[in-house]
């Protein structure tokens, strides 16, 4: 079932900002085009002949150059580039082979075998080819007419099965099934009680297992096309046109948009002008979502297992869908198109995977009204216009809308054998949000890289605590204030942060730069609410999802650390993930960090998710802090009317 989540991702404050937009030569941060990754797919097919044996391509992505390469070109771009390189994950005689090819010189450079706990990317093609096997197996066909369903009626679906434990396993998933009789919303109708194991490397049913027949919730009000949808209705949504008479004004921020088929988009190189400097300053050097982690909370034998990691597993980038303008943009949207490679390597575009537009939403940037002044009143008001570059991604029943904020949805539902919650006695780890159908509670937890360079690469982390002062000495009527103590993280345990504790402001600063008054200039990080996990940290799902235990993570820069939960996460173990790098406990003062940060919710399905859900805002921001000398934004001009005919502003 399908709901809607808006999470604010990120904010950059501005109200303008110009996207680098590659000419002739490639931007060394440029992702593959699909010439690339043709090219990468002939140099390894070459080497490993695909008639002797059987290759599949996991993941191919751009290998991106060292942080200090890309930082001495950016210096004289007019100088050449770093050579550009494929990372490849492949899977070969059941094994992962991490390959990197040199696409200037058409060689692999680098070609080892992974042996370490857990497996790479799921491509779309081998879960497809997994999900059709049922439909010619006979136990299953058996099921399925023993319930006295239509079998051309049945879907069925990949899920992950996690790690409890094993000290190996088969490169397996599990498939679960759904009745789209009567309805095209098909998480809404599962086929509880059948599960089957398929192992990918054989492509076969491994496992198979009918366990107890649960009624197929009812088609009956889970529609929710609009074409569907029977009176009474609700009032209908005016339509409004937007106007730009002097074109679009991205002008205060330029960064790089790139596009991986993990982690979807990724913003890079991202600098903000300073009209009184006139220039741009450093801020984000590279952001992006980094891991999504959500586990369910039934212990039962059909869903314990649902521990989902939604970029390591499903991977955001290779599940993004095609954005339909006027509906998923605006009518002033400009659309870009993304590429990545199937699983032989062949790549597959996806039109209009991007759109960026000005987004007027009628809020206000700032204003003031000043009426001490006697006989006279004032009032400056200027409207807030932000960028938006926008993506869609479908995992499974989960709808993720990265915005540069970001909006997933996401609800579950069980398969039950109640019809009210009178005749509950136990704890069915839910909801029971229609006859037949329970909304398991469960988890969302958002892990972001966000490596800021703030004026420039070396930074340091510091913790501005509020605290309170009591007044003893009589020397002032008030009994207290609070103040602020700045303590700077010296190393990665001095800014392993959990909200809630203690008040205090987070900022990342540049020590090396100060404001014209003495203030390092920083930005600082606004979170949103604190939500921490509720699994005992010793529980499985719990030790691979170990990096959020801190809602705030501060690790020096180093290029292999980019995955919170794993390069491998298909059923990892918790050996490769933020939480164990950061046991170092590495020096981060005035280094070139990375600050990670998770957000999330524990969702308690209500009957007003069913049977879509509707959306639920939060989010964070990152705003500047003694950044610059005053106010960036007030010296910004109001826009020029736009008179239309028959039309008056008067009520």
């Amino acid at each position: 079932m399908a709901s809607t989540l808006k999470l604010i991702l990120f904010v950059l404050l501005s109200f303008h900002i110009f996207l680098l937009v590659s000419s002739h030569q490639h931007h060394p941060l440029d992702s593959l085009t699909p010439s690339e990754f043709t090219l990468v797919r002939t140099i390894v097919n070459k080497t490993y002949p695909s008639s002797k044996l059987n290759i599949t391509f996991q993941y191919i992505g751009l290998d991106e150059p060292d942080k200090p390469i890309i930082l001495s070109w950016l210096s004289n771009p007019k100088s050449k580039p770093p050579p550009r390189r494929a990372f490849v994950i492949a899977r070969l005689d059941k094994q992962s082979h991490e390959i990197i090819v040199d696409l200037s010189t058409r060689v692999i450079v680098s070609d080892k075998v992974y042996h370490g706990h857990g497996y790479p990317l799921l491509t779309l093609d081998e879960q497809f080819a997994a999900s059709e096997l049922p439909q010619t197996y006979e136990p299953f066909i058996e099921s399925i007419k023993k319930r006295g369903l239509n079998l051309s009626e049945v879907v069925c679906s990949t899920f992950t099965v996690g790690w409890f434990g094993e000290l190996k396993s088969k490169r397996v998933l599990k498939l679960l099934c759904f009745y789209i009789d009567g309805t095209v919303n098909l998480y809404a109708r599962p086929v509880e009680g059948i599960t089957l194991v398929v192992d990918l490397d054989e492509m076969k049913i491994v496992e198979y297992n009918d366990r107890l027949i649960v009624p197929v919730p009812k088609a009956e009000g889970t529609e929710y096309r609009e074409s569907t949808q029977k009176p009474p209705f609700g009032p209908r949504l005016n339509g409004a046109a937007l106007v730009q008479p002097d074109g679009p004004g991205w002008a205060n921020w330029k960064f790089h948009l790139g596009f991986d088929v993990r982690a979807g988009p990724i913003i890079s190189l991202a600098s903000i002008y300073d009209l009184e400097k006139q220039k741009y300053r450093q801020v984000l050097y590279r952001g992006f979502i980094s891991e999504l982690f959500v586990p369910y909370m039934d212990p039962t034998e059909e869903w314990y297992y649902k521990t989902f990691f939604d970029s390591g597993e499903f991977g955001f980038g290779q599940s993004a869908v095609s954005l339909k303008p006027l509906a998923d943009c605006p009518a002033n949207a400009v659309f870009l198109d993304a590429y990545y490679a199937s699983s032989n390597g062949t790549p597959v575009k996806i039109s209009n995977a991007f759109c960026i537009f000005e987004n007027h939403a009628g809020n206000i940037m700032w204003r003031h009204t000043e009426t001490s002044i006697p006989g006279e009143v004032i009032r400056e008001v200027r409207p807030d216009v932000s960028l938006m570059v926008r993506m869609v991604a479908t995992v499974g029943n989960y709808d993720y809308i990265i915005d540069w904020e970001f909006k997933p949805r996401i609800l579950e539902m069980k398969g039950v054998i109640y019809t009210h919650t009178n005749q509950i006695k136990e704890n069915v780890h839910g909801t029971l949000l229609a006859e037949n159908t329970i909304g398991v509670y469960h988890d969302h937890f958002l892990t972001y890289y966000l490596d800021l360079d703030v004026d420039g690469e070396d930074n340091s982390f510091v913790k501005n605590n509020l605290e309170t002062i009591k007044v003893t000495n009589h020397s002032s009527p008030r009994k207290s204030y609070w103040t602020v103590v700045s303590e700077i993280a010296k190393t990665e345990s001095d800014a392993q942060i959990r909200f809630g504790l203690k008040p205090a402001e987070l900022v990342v600063v540049n020590p090396n730069k100060k404001t014209k008054v003495g203030n390092n200039v920083g930005y600082r990080l606004i979170p949103g609410s604190a939500t921490h996990p509720l699994l005992s940290y010793n529980d499985y799902p719990q030790i691979r999802g170990a990096f959020t235990n801190n809602d705030v993570w501060v690790t020096p820069y180093n290029k292999s650390e980019k995955w919170a939960g794993g390069l491998y996460v298909d059923q990892s173990q918790g050996d490769d993930t933020l939480a164990v790098w950061s046991l170092r406990n590495r020096k981060i003062e005035n280094k070139d960090i990375v600050l990670w940060y998770t957000t999330g919710f524990h969702h308690v399905p209500c009957q007003e998710d069913f049977p879509v859900m509707p959306t639920l805002s939060g989010g964070f921001e990152l705003r500047p802090t003694n950044f610059f000398d005053s106010n960036p934004v007030l010296k910004t001009r109001p826009p020029n009317l736009v008179h239309w005919p028959n039309c008056t502003n008067k009520p």
